[in-house]
């Protein structure tokens, strides 16, 4: 049922994973003698986080943050962010690397830096899965992206549609069929 609602796979299991070991590998080098607190956002980037903690060879630590931006149509952003769920680690004097598996409007992810630069981490960086760059309404750093994808409605490896789609092993277009706007 879930593969056959995918119009076209963008991003094959094999280029996940040798991506992810090169953004690993990047960011073990940059936070070299340095402890980073890698912040993943929910739900969408526990799998990329999962993998990508694997590929960092540095001492780090991990916490997680759950926001909500999306309205009644599921697949476009509301602007509207909330936080459901804070941080539980005191991120003040702390390296912070923002964990997201999606960027578009870049609304949610200004929203999350404001919120966490309040708390004076000693840095604060982000990392992004996929950089859906067409869509951007807010200008917002990237210090680490996956891969830069076309305006299309994306589901898998985190992704979801209604909470459906997130276990599949590669990033996919989901057919315009399967959702009503």
């Amino acid at each position: 049922m879930l593969k056959e609602d995918v119009a076209e796979v963008l991003i094959t299991e094999k280029e996940l994973q040798a991506r992810i070991a090169e953004l690993g590998k990047a960011i073990s080098a940059n936070y070299e003698g340095k402890d980073p607190l890698l912040v993943c956002v929910l739900r969408g980037a526990v799998v990329f986080l999962s993998d990508l903690i694997r590929q960092i060879t540095i001492p780090h630590e991990i916490d997680f943050m759950a926001v909500s931006s999306y309205g009644g149509t599921r697949t476009e952003s509301s602007g509207i962010v909330r936080i459901l769920m804070d941080l539980t680690t005191n991120i003040q004097g702390r390296e912070v690397l923002i964990v997201e598996d999606i960027v578009d409007t870049g609304l949610t992810l200004a929203y999350i830096i404001e919120n966490l630069k309040t708390r004076r981490p000693a840095s604060l960086r982000t990392c992004a899965l996929l950089n859906k760059q067409e869509r951007r309404q807010v200008d917002v750093p990237l210090d680490y992206v996956g891969f830069v994808i076309p305006n299309k409605f994306v589901i898998g490896y985190g992704l979801d549609y209604d909470e459906k789609y997130r276990n599949l092993p590669f990033v996919g277009v989901l057919k315009p069929e399967v959702y009503i706007e």
